[in-house]
């Protein structure tokens, strides 16, 4: 078969790539996966909204927002990986091998220089996602408001701010310098200043047994020999980190150019299914509830939250102007994992191992419906006017991905100020960070932590 008709190949393997891999993509999903409104209409507040209102006496004082960056391209290792395999495949494709020689055909045009930072797509992302949040609740995002806006020092999230302020336009101020972002690593990178979790987690290798156990057990030994097979390549060719590569390869070119890749017909949905476990077993063990200095790092930001949200009922119980009725923060898929888990959310009753693939098909914790590009966890803080008792005269909601989420301890969309600190009480009082992070002192090696 000549190479022109090889590459003729592409888009019907593409028509007969399995539908519906979207869903299955971890930390690298669409934003719309799990808002699927936006597709057709990207400043829709969804089915849902109505019923999300409070009753008319209650007013917002400050809304506290920490978001995840948007659509980003691959980093420099997952480029580098990519480009190995699909140079393999370039040195191996036979006219007897359709899927290979496709995909030899494939033009690679990521460049390690795109490094992580942020596509077009991802400005859109959040441009849109401020233009919902301003018209959901338009009181906090009123002409003059302040806005207090913090990044990490990464260029995807500085470039995720600015894109979020351009989608407000004009009417908010930032105070005395309009184009002014904070750089707070210390709140939104918290896991670089940690230095257990940096030994014991970050660059401790068993520490990651169970993600690495996966790789070399039967569910993704099955998912490599098919590829190995379809690609015409001996097995032994490839590892589970290649065989990822090209899965996320699937990822980015729809997240970025919103078009099914040929890559994508290397796998079935249950394929995907295998590799999203892959995605999340590392999503745990290294950000969720895995280990717990995963979590209790991210009490810096816990705390952070709390204080300002002190700060606003003080100011209103002493009739004053509240100073910050606008904090917006942008960080990581890395930021937003460890505190949604300090608070308990997504938890399984059973870990996630390598081992229990099956047993967790319905599990809590899947990354993609947590923390996919553009995720946002915004706690919103209501005066309620006439509220029976002053306990009820403050209260919250939290929405995770714009849905609002039910609190542990009442079950329900709302609650009381006073009822949520209480419950989380040890968190505010106890969570130390720098006591958190130190290292131990003894002799033994970091294993023993594990």
């Amino acid at each position: 078969m000549a190479p022109r008709r090889a590459a003729c190949l592409l888009p019907l393997l593409v028509a007969v790539a399995s539908a519906g891999l979207g869903g299955y993509f971890g930390t690298k999903s669409r934003y719309e996966e799990v808002n699927p409104h936006l597709a057709e209409d990207p400043l829709s507040l969804g089915p849902h909204a109505a019923a999300a209102r409070l009753p008319a006496a209650c007013a917002p004082l400050q809304l506290r927002a920490v978001l995840r960056h948007g659509t980003r391209y691959p980093t420099a290792g997952q480029i580098r990986r990519l480009a190995e395999l699909h140079g393999r495949l370039r040195r191996a494709a036979s006219p007897s091998c359709p899927a290979a020689a496709a995909l030899a055909a494939w033009p690679m045009w990521y460049e390690e220089s795109l490094d992580g930072r942020l596509a077009p797509r991802g400005r859109r992302d959040m441009e849109h996602l401020a233009r919902r949040l301003a018209a959901r609740f338009p009181a906090l995002f009123a002409a003059r408001r302040r806005l207090a806006l913090a990044s990490s020092s990464k260029h995807r999230c500085l470039q995720s701010g600015a894109a979020f302020r351009r989608g407000l336009g004009p009417s908010l101020s930032l105070g005395n310098d309009e184009t002014e972002i904070e750089v707070n690593d210390a709140l939104m990178r918290f896991f670089d200043h940690c230095d257990k979790f940096v030994a014991f987690v970050e660059d401790n290798d068993t520490a990651m047994y169970q993600v690495n156990a996966f790789k070399e057990g039967p569910e993704m030994r099955k998912v490599l020999e098919k590829v190995a097979n379809t690609l015409c390549l001996p097995a032994s060719e490839l590892n589970a980190d290649l065989v990822q590569v090209a899965f996320l390869t699937c990822s980015y070119e729809l997240a970025i150019k919103n078009v099914t890749s040929p890559w994508c017909s290397l796998f079935s949905e249950e394929d995907a299914k295998v590799l999203e476990y892959l995605n999340d077993l590392k999503q745990y063990w290294k950000r969720g509830y895995g280990y717990d200095i995963n979590s209790r790092s991210s009490c810096i930001l816990f705390q952070d939250i709390f204080h300002q949200l002190d700060k606003a009922v003080d100011e209103s119980r002493s009739s004053k102007p509240i100073s910050s009725p606008l904090i917006v923060q942008v960080g990581h898929a890395e930021t937003l994992q460890p505190l949604l888990a300090l608070m308990g959310f997504f938890k399984d009753a059973e870990p996630l191992r390598a081992n229990n693939y099956v047993r967790q098909a319905h599990r809590k914790f899947r990354s993609g419906r947590i923390v996919p590009y553009a995720a946002n966890l915004v706690f919103v803080l209501y005066h309620c006017d006439q509220a029976k008792t002053s306990k009820e005269e403050y209260q919250v909601q939290l929405l995770l991905n714009e849905k609002l989420m039910l609190f542990h301890h009442s079950n329900e969309t709302i609650s009381t100020y006073a009822d949520l600190k209480s419950y989380y009480k040890d968190i505010l009082q106890n969570c130390h960070f720098e006591e958190e992070c130190e290292l131990p002192k003894f002799n033994g090696t970091v294993t023993d932590e594990l």
